[in-house]
């Protein structure tokens, strides 16, 4: 039976760490804040949306909310994000995406000051997983699986990691935040002409293809720590599933993160510690 590498315990010792803190930029009358931008009310943004003010709320980071109609303009759109970037008492802010498709996503995530930019929604943030520097900040979710792993004592130094899936916003940076960790990485996705063996040859597997069941018992061998990212329904619409078969994989790797339950749980911590991070920028 595997080990399962569950996010709650990650996400409260991430939070306790956060909370002297913010407390110490209490002192100096800064509350770091957050500003969520949502446009209409998708049920999985609202879902998101309260996890994340939750996760704020234990570490002492306020949250603002501009919620705009799902036919706003994309005049409307631009002028939130430019009275979020000149709000001197933000200091970060989460677009919720994707947008509805009557709007320009990629010239609103432009828009964003990088430096409130917690969630990687811009050019220049991206830039900066690259170059491995502090301009942004990288895709919560990306750091939520290096946080995990850090958390259980999974050292990537030297490890030969697999990480299936390509997205700006979780498999081509957590490619590059692993690389920075000094492991070797490979990178797949759906197309991948032998997958199942480039996943067999991992120490630690990373699954963020955005498919149910892409990663089976074929793919897996013992002692390996696999990381399900995908969030997904079944088949009968029930209950929700990763991208990791985990009935067939879970008796054959050494640990794996469960689904619900797993990395989801350490992302909205790593965006509270993203925003008290950009308010230490400014002190």
């Amino acid at each position: 039976m595997a080990k399962l590498l569950k996010g709650l315990p990650v996400a409260k010792e991430l939070v306790s760490r956060l909370v002297p803190r913010v407390e110490a930029l209490k002192a100096r009358s800064i509350v770091p804040t957050l500003a969520i931008v949502r446009v209409g009310s998708r049920e999985d943004d609202l879902s998101y949306e309260r996890g994340a003010t939750k996760r704020c709320a234990a570490a002492g980071v306020a949250v603002r909310t501009f919620v705009l109609p799902e036919d706003c303009s994309q005049a409307v759109l631009l002028s939130t994000i430019e009275e979020v970037n000149q709000d001197d008492g933000i200091h970060g802010c989460l677009l919720f995406r994707p947008l509805p498709a009557s709007l320009d996503e990629a010239e609103a995530c432009a828009a964003l000051d990088p430096a409130k930019d917690v969630d990687c929604a811009s050019n220049l943030s991206l830039l900066g997983v690259l170059c491995n520097t502090d301009m942004g900040f990288a895709p919560c979710t990306a750091e939520a699986c290096v946080e995990l792993l850090d958390y259980y004592g999974y050292d990537l130094c030297g490890a030969n990691v697999t990480v299936v899936g390509r997205s700006l916003v979780i498999g081509k940076p957590v490619s590059l935040m692993m690389q920075a960790r000094d492991a070797t990485v490979t990178m797949c996705h759906t197309r991948t002409r032998d997958l199942a063996a480039a996943c067999a040859n991992a120490d630690v597997l990373v699954v963020a293809a955005g498919h149910p069941n892409t990663v089976d018992a074929s793919c897996v061998r013992g002692g390996q720590i696999v990381v399900d990212v995908g969030i997904n329904w079944d088949e009968d619409a029930q209950a929700l599933c990763g991208d990791v078969s985990f009935g067939e994989v879970e008796p054959k790797v050494a640990a794996i993160t469960p689904v619900p339950g797993g990395v989801g749980s350490v992302t909205t911590a790593v965006l509270a510690k993203h925003v008290v991070e950009a308010a230490e920028r400014l002190v």
